[in-house]
């Protein structure tokens, strides 16, 4: 195997630190330190066991003192596909957990399991049975499945206690110290127990507060009696849903901790549903959940943790410091930085990478692939790929690497590369490093998004392999003078404004001197004059919204048009779709849903229904549109046309990656860059093989 690499100098930690690095008594464990993994989904579950016990363990490996799964289905009766969680069904599935537990326990951390049961949360497609809640209603979610879950009657309530047992001795079998009792999100049928906007009860399960809690209160002691003092019992429970009285919200939910306040051995406190205990940093500062989770500790002698998206140190100190909790609690910033405690205590501030809050991770959840990272393009591809997210291989050869372009692509190919060993050049054309995150990260609602850019400026400035210039648009006679054998083009990609996208493929009629502009041309400064204008979004991501929004506060009367169904349609994968579109409606953006932008001439648009083909004309003085990009591929093209003179010149490969090969998300970019480093000079691969491990179900006899 090759030798790898370890990165980053440690440091003196200045002292008010230490506090995050005493242990924390859970119950009959101990955590190291203060930094709790708290459950998060990953799109790998039940599929990909061995890949998410890796990714796991690199958790634990990178100091986080409690690891957790995501929410572990617990009986066939109540399942989430499309979803792709795990399974406790039966002890067929205790082998998988388990070799999650151990990758855990290598590191020394402590292992996490939330164990669930989705109630009216969960369709049951695949199992077919009839999902089942505290009333006759409509299932709870994201899809609007017409299936309803039936009311539970005394039988079906003993019956979940049992599965839910059943369920707890099979997690400790599997190795487990911490075993959830899972009652937050809206996702959980204990959550649909405490929520009177589910429960409309009048039995002894109904009701007032203190019936509303006795199933939780139920199985949280049947739990720790069958667990004993082996393993320690979270209660995961929700103080809010944003919805006042309508819903739970937090003093009635602090008067129910107060009911159980010791039972549990922790408390791990959240907001429902996950759309809002997630919300993206468009939408939500660091630390957004404080004034919720304020006040919980003074109810429990137990220890606290909650989450807010947090990556400043002296934010989470002063968590510590003022009582709030006792775990500084963390999903996607151990998403992005799996190795954020370990830095901490080593002093390297400059190497954390700072969480971004995109949720690009919350959509492999939602696109039931495998969990992938803007920030950490090693997220997931831990075992699949043999990749570390603080480890590379050390060099296979002395060939310097000519990058071009100081995108995301080309800054993460250029530090890994150095981290490898390799001497590189990187040239970029502009005076300063960052390509399209630079840009995008000015717009509304994106500054975090210049932590991309920001990290990897770090991280090369630390590398004297890695010689850096500025103003160098480089042609190809210039890439041939240089004679680097291996370059890499990251050049990005421009924003069509000729209209071709996912509706059209081919050009629209835009009449000469008409007013069009693309996302480049704004970005760049070139916005429209006139006073109103549409935005035509066909790429049903973020940016059409973004340049609505900006728009608007230029004071222009702004018509969003697109074809889909509502604004910013794909964002629903990053559960920010409905955030997006109260936005634009409070800041008076008009919103054409199902309508295609067919002409564009000087002073009118030509708009179309996108079922009756139905046109309008509107006046308009401008028109953005929010289409498809193309690639930056000038001078790779221009280099191929030359290939005869390459080996004259000394060069062996010139390869474009990232947006120059095909645009896409941040996170494909520092993904393609990242891979582009691990694979140069490595083996090439045998006929028909895959470039990652995968794992295959097993089959059961024909019988």
């Amino acid at each position: 195997m090759d030798e790898m690499l370890s990165w980053g100098t440690k440091l003196a930690r200045p002292a008010r630190y230490d506090v995050l690095f005493e242990p924390v008594k859970i119950g009959p464990v101990t955590a190291r330190n203060r930094f709790y993994q708290v459950p998060h989904c990953n799109g790998m579950g039940y599929r990909d066991p061995t890949a998410l016990a890796h990714m796991r363990g690199v958790k634990a490996e990178g100091g986080w003192a409690v690891v957790c799964t995501e929410q572990v289905e617990l009986h066939h009766t109540s399942e989430i596909t499309p979803f792709i969680e795990l399974r406790l069904w039966d002890d067929r599935d205790i082998p998988a957990l388990a070799r999650m537990a151990d990758k855990i326990h290598e590191h020394g951390s402590l292992a996490g399991i939330e164990l669930a049961y989705n109630g009216m949360n969960g369709s049951n497609l695949y199992s077919r049975e009839v999902p089942m809640g505290p009333a006759h209603l409509p299932v709870a979610t994201f899809m609007y499945d017409p299936v309803q879950a039936r009311r539970m009657d005394k039988e079906d309530i003993a019956n979940v206690r049992k599965w839910h047992l059943a369920a707890v001795k099979r997690a400790k079998l599997a190795g487990f110290d911490l075993i959830y009792v899972y009652a937050a999100h809206a996702l959980g049928f204990l959550h649909h127990f405490l929520s009177r906007r589910y429960n409309q009860r009048t039995d002894e399960y109904g009701g007032p507060i203190e019936n509303r809690i006795r199933l939780l209160r139920e199985i949280t002691e049947e739990t720790k009696d069958a667990v004993g003092d082996t393993c320690a019992v979270p209660v995961r429970i929700s103080v809010d849903e944003l919805l006042g009285e309508g819903g739970l919200y937090k003093e009635e939910v602090e008067d129910m901790i107060g009911l159980m306040a010791d039972l549990p051995d922790l408390w791990d406190v959240t907001l429902a549903g996950w759309e809002n205990d997630s919300r993206t940093s468009r939408f939500s500062e660091e630390g957004a959940q404080e004034p919720f989770i304020e006040g919980i500790k003074r109810l429990t002698s137990k220890p606290v943790v909650g989450v807010g998206r947090y990556t400043s140190v002296d934010r989470m100190v002063s968590l510590v410091n003022k009582g709030i909790l006792d775990m500084i609690g963390a999903a996607r910033p151990s998403i992005a930085d799996p190795f954020l405690p370990k830095k901490i205590e080593e002093g390297r501030f400059d190497d954390i990478r700072e969480c971004i809050g995109c949720n690009i991770c919350v959509s492999g959840d939602f696109t039931q692939s495998p969990i992938r990272c803007t920030q950490n393009p090693t997220m997931a591809e831990e075992w699949r790929k043999g990749w570390h997210p603080e480890k590379i291989r050390r060099q296979q050869s002395e060939k310097p690497v000519l990058i071009i372009g100081g995108g995301p692509t080309g800054l993460e190919a250029a530090q890994a590369l150095g981290k490898r060993g390799y001497e590189v050049t990187l040239a970029e054309a502009n005076k300063e490093l960052g390509g399209r995150v630079l840009q995008e990260s000015r717009l509304p609602g994106l500054s975090a998004w210049v932590r991309v850019a920001d990290y990897r400026k770090l991280q090369l400035n630390q590398l004297a392999n890695v010689h850096i210039y500025f103003d160098s648009r480089l042609t190809a006679d210039d890439v041939l003078g240089f004679g680097i054998p291996r370059v890499a083009i990251a050049t990005g990609a421009t924003w069509r404004k000729d209209g071709v996208g996912h509706a059209f493929t081919l050009p629209i009629p835009i009449e000469e001197g008409a007013a069009v502009y693309s996302p480049t041309d704004v970005m760049s400064g070139n916005c429209p004059a006139g006073a109103r204008v549409v935005v035509f979004d066909d790429d049903h991501y973020y940016m059409g919204g973004v340049m609505a929004e900006l728009m608007a506060e230029k004071g222009c009367d702004v018509t969003y048009v697109t074809p889909a169904s509502e604004a910013s349609t794909w964002t629903r994968n990053t559960m920010e779709q409905h955030f997006i579109q109260k936005r634009m409606l409070e800041k008076g953006i008009k919103i054409r849903s199902f309508t295609l932008v067919k002409s564009i001439g000087r002073q009118e648009t030509v708009l179309a229904c996108t079922f009756t083909g139905k046109q309008e004309r509107v006046a308009v003085d401008a028109v953005v549109l929010v289409t498809a990009r193309l690639p930056n591929e000038e001078l790779l093209l221009d280099l191929k046309a030359r290939q005869a003179e390459w080996a004259d010149s000394g060069i062996e490969s010139i390869v474009a990656i990232g947006d120059a090969q095909a645009p896409a998300t941040i996170a494909h970019a520092t993904y393609a860059g990242h891979r582009y480093a691990e694979e140069l000079d490595g083996a090439p691969l045998a006929e028909g093989q895959l470039p990652f491990k995968r794992e295959i179900a097993e089959l059961l006899p024909l019988i």
